[in-house]
């Protein structure tokens, strides 16, 4: 079956369309990357996202426009991925997230735009979408969902891997050799704190919004990070919090960052300072949680997400990571860019065709395994 996964992180820069081919049981998918691509949002939806995540004030009828606006956007990508690759007969869409917050004295709530119903109609392909809610509704975070996908993709027979995905936040799983009795119980995944959202919020910021990331880490790459400021950011409650946990714009956003501003501008720091010390910060977030919580450190990382380009911020971690090799998931066979949206095709593949359970609940809190995603079949006779 070809699936289209559809995905829009943290960093809202676009939408990460993947055509995949799967064949095989459930436990044993057998998956082929046909072809990726990341369609960016018109810049003014781009930036009512943002804004709303930033706490604008909207109506209820502004709201569901955008969430209308979303949909179309996320079905025009799924046609572009088809006139370029072939067609698909499934697409599975996480949405674009404007607000999580992980369960504390109550269930949690994660809110994604972009209807599914919407793109199924849109498109004329069957559409699985709000894959968090049922995991909250059992009691978990609703986050990181992609720890079993990796698992069933990216597991050694023999070595202890942490896959480690640098999106807007960064989020681990750690895989255990599958020659260890009862492997997939020892699957353990979290998110670490800021992937690329502060580092591009600081860029925006320094530029007045006319660049959005900083381009291979290499202004940054000419700073010298303040570890004083950078052992004071650590000291956040969050990166000490156990697992599971869950994070995002919300918690690490504009006002994290205005923080780290403010607290900068005590020491004297040049611009290229301040954007190595939030290098700094990222990378030791991810070395401490693996530190912290891991049963051991593992015999290799491999990196995913936008940050993995991040030429200055991988250097960086393999610094902290000393002898344990700092790689990509290209190498395990899984495109480090596309890898977050084939998740969301593999989860859509297992709650369609198979019924299949897609969290782990020893990752997210969640008091059962569940499936993931609503249905939304399309009614071929009537497209919007």
């Amino acid at each position: 079956m070809k699936v289209i996964g559809l995905m829009s992180g943290t960093s809202m820069d676009g939408i990460d369309a993947a055509l995949v081919k799967l064949n095989g049981n459930a436990e044993n998918p057998q998956l082929q990357l046909v072809g990726f691509h990341t369609y960016t949002y018109p810049p003014e939806l781009r930036q009512e996202l943002l804004e709303i995540c930033a706490g604008k004030a909207i109506t209820v009828e502004q709201l569901a426009a955008l969430d209308d606006q979303v949909a179309a956007a996320f079905a025009e990508a799924a046609h572009k991925i088809q006139e370029q690759f072939g067609k698909a007969e499934l697409i599975g869409s996480h949405g674009q997230t404007i607000f999580h917050r992980p369960p504390k004295h109550n269930l949690g709530f994660s809110w994604q735009l972009g209807r599914g119903e919407a793109i199924a109609q849109l498109t004329g392909l069957p559409t699985v979408s709000n894959f968090r809610r049922a995991d909250i509704t059992a009691g978990g975070q609703g986050a990181p969902l992609v720890p079993k996908v990796d698992a069933y993709l990216l597991a050694h027979p023999t070595k202890h891997r942490c896959v480690q995905n640098l999106g807007g936040i960064g989020n681990v799983t750690y895989l255990p050799p599958k020659s260890q009795p009862d492997w997939e119980n020892y699957v353990i995944g979290w998110d670490t704190g800021p992937g690329n959202i502060l580092l591009d919020l600081a860029i925006q910021k320094l530029t007045d919004g006319k660049q959005a990331y900083d381009q291979d880490g290499i202004w940054a790459s000419q700073g010298i990070p303040n570890l004083e400021l950078v052992a004071q950011w650590l000291t956040d409650p969050f990166i000490a919090q156990l697992p599971p946990k869950s994070t995002g714009r919300e918690y690490f956003g504009v006002d994290f960052l205005e923080k780290c501003w403010q607290q900068a501008q005590t020491k004297s720091l040049s611009e290229a300072d301040w954007l190595a010390s939030l290098t700094e910060f990222t990378a030791q977030t991810v070395l401490e949680n693996y530190r912290l919580f891991l049963p051991q450190m593992p015999d290799e990382i491999l990196l995913c997400g936008g940050g993995a380009r991040n030429s200055y911020l991988r250097d960086r971690l393999q610094v902290l990571a000393e002898n344990i090799p700092v790689g990509l998931t290209d190498d395990a066979g899984v495109d480090h860019d596309a890898k977050e949206a084939i998740a969301f095709a593999v989860l859509a593949y297992w709650r369609y065709v198979h019924q299949f359970p897609g969290n782990l609940p020893k990752v997210t809190g969640a008091s059962q395994p569940m499936l993931l995603g609503d249905i939304h079949e399309a009614l071929k006779e009537r497209q919007l």
